[in-house]
């Protein structure tokens, strides 16, 4: 019976011991995961990395990972213009079936979801900012994106200048837009136009202005963009890929 116990006891300090050291490797490990990702992103700051899944070290000696979580605050997306990039907030990506190199250089996940948010400010940049004739004398401008509820994105514009030279113009009109993706672009589109005397006249013309699309590249690890939707603080993306490299 005694020795009963002390095996007991024994197995339940190795046991203790086994958790000790397979946290404590985890912990290595998304730290050195996280310092590698912000390396090959180019990252301001340092990712969040959290390497779900226990025992840890049962999943590092088949060679995958079951379920890695990435969190990045922000990432500057390319846009398809040399010049000019699109900063992406909150970036949350969930990967399943990392696998690494033997010397842990490379790691790649089998598929990833996630989602992250552009907000209204960042998005008005693709907007045409600056005043378009639309019509002789008149000029639209494009001066702020916001929630429009149910789904719908609040484009506001404002229409200046005169008619036949004389008629005095000064107004500022919205329209609601529906968001979605189109050729792995962010596709804003007004659902109708304002009823302005004279513009309806001109709708492509004024769609110039109203619609637009914006290409969002090289997302971290070769992932795209899946759906999007318009959310009180900005875009809300939802983004999908395979084979996405974390490292290497």
């Amino acid at each position: 019976m005694r020795a009963l116990r002390i095996l007991l006891i024994l197995v339940v300090v190795l046991g203790g011991l086994f958790v000790i050291v397979d946290r404590v490797a985890v912990h290595f490990a998304q730290g050195q995961a996280a310092d590698k990702l912000k390396a090959n992103e180019n990252l301001a700051s340092t990712p969040d990395v959290n390497i779900k899944g226990f025992p840890f070290l049962t999943q590092v000696a088949g060679g995958s990972l079951d379920d890695v979580e990435v969190g990045i605050k922000s990432y500057d997306a390319a846009t398809g213009d040399a010049d000019k990039t699109i900063r992406i907030e909150d970036l949350k990506a969930d990967m399943k079936g990392v696998s690494f190199s033997g010397d842990y250089s490379s790691a790649t996940a089998s598929s990833a979801t996630g989602t992250a948010t552009i907000s209204y400010a960042e998005l008005l940049k693709t907007a045409k900012p600056e005043p378009t004739e639309v019509l002789p004398g008149i000029n639209a401008q494009v001066v702020s994106l916001a929630d429009g509820g149910n789904g719908k994105i609040k484009v506001t514009a404002k229409v200046s200048g005169t008619v036949a030279g004389t008629i005095p113009v000064n107004r500022t009109v919205s329209v609601l837009s529906t968001v979605s993706v189109v050729n792995d672009k962010v596709e804003v589109h007004a659902d109708s136009l304002p009823a302005v005397t004279g513009l309806s006249l001109a709708e492509d013309r004024v769609r110039t202005i109203t619609d637009f699309q914006q290409a969002i590249d090289r997302l971290p690890g070769g992932i795209k963009l899946d759906k999007v939707e318009a959310a009180q603080d900005g875009v809300r993306i939802t983004v999908r890929g395979s084979d996405v490299k974390l490292a290497g």
